[in-house]
C-alpha cells in the first residue's frame, strides 16, 4: 500500500494545473473559467481528504 502515499499529490497537479487552466480562460474572456476553478477545489480537497485517509489507514496499521 506504498502507492497511497504517492497517489495524493496527483491530486495536487491536477488542483495547480486547472488554477492555471481558469486563469489562462479568465484572461481570455471564457465562460468556462468557473468550471476551472471548481474542479480545482475538488482536486485540492480531495488532497486532503486523501492525505487524512493515508495517515489514519499508517496510524491503523501501527496499533496492529
Amino acid at each position: 500500500m506504498g502507492y497511497l502515499k504517492y497517489t495524493q499529490y496527483v491530486y495536487i497537479v491536477f488542483g495547480l494545473y486547472f488554477v492555471y487552466d481558469g486563469f489562462t480562460k479568465l484572461n481570455e474572456q471564457d465562460d468556462n473559467a468557473s468550471l476551472s476553478f471548481i474542479i480545482a477545489g475538488m482536486a485540492i480537497f480531495m488532497f486532503f481528504f486523501r492525505r487524512r485517509f493515508v495517515k489514519k489507514f499508517e496510524d491503523r496499521n501501527k496499533k496492529k
